[in-house]
């Protein structure tokens, strides 16, 4: 009665470190704002697994299976939220001391929230790798440490990836072509999980 760490940590790196909607998100914010501007939205997606991890932990997908319109919902809701973050930073110019603001902690915690890739990872890592009779507690702890630990490495390198790349295009003709490809990858993103895959 246990999780099976290792091989959880090596999933989660796999999905943590993939492209999908938070991590498109992050890389725009980090291009539009640069790394240290975008930090605040950064811990926020981070953290914001969490709200997801615990009470799934705790029987939230057993509730979710006697209301499942309400998943549905939640999945429209994401994509509606994400394109928004996609729109709203392909129309920002790299223009250093401009006076937009990166988006702060809230609108970072409530990421994931509204990622359904998110959803389908972490119920499918109590179902994969946590053993029948294993303590509630001890599940969703173990998940939500590995999950936060390769978030706090893996969400920045996304961000930092971000901003290197607008350094190199600032002012340049291709700024305008990088901030509408990483929107257009985002987008892309969100409707891969609407109508493809659940990787997150």
């Amino acid at each position: 009665m246990s999780v099976a760490i290792l091989p959880f940590a090596a999933f989660a790196i796999s999905q943590v470190g993939t492209p999908g909607p938070a991590n498109m998100a992050l890389m725009t914010t980090g291009a539009a704002h640069g790394l240290r501007a975008a930090l605040p939205f950064v811990a926020g997606v981070a953290l914001g697994k969490q709200l997801i991890i615990w009470p799934v932990g705790f029987g939230l997908m057993e509730l979710a299976e006697s209301y499942p319109w309400a998943f549905e919902a939640l999945k429209w809701i994401s994509a509606a939220y994400i394109i928004w973050l996609a729109w709203r930073v392909a129309n920002m110019r790299l223009v250093e001391g401009t006076d937009a603001r990166a988006p702060g902690f809230l609108a970072g915690l409530i990421v994931h929230p509204l990622n359904p890739k998110a959803w389908a990872m972490i119920t499918g890592g109590f179902t994969a790798f946590v053993s029948p009779g294993t303590s509630a507690l001890e599940a969703t702890a173990t998940i939500a440490a590995i999950l936060l630990a390769c978030q706090l490495v893996l969400h920045p390198l996304w961000t930092w990836g971000g901003s290197v790349a607008a350094a190199r295009l600032r002012g340049t003709a291709g700024e305008r072509y990088l901030m509408f490809t990483l929107a257009a990858l985002t987008v892309a993103s969100v409707l891969f999980v609407l109508f493809g895959g659940a990787k997150s």
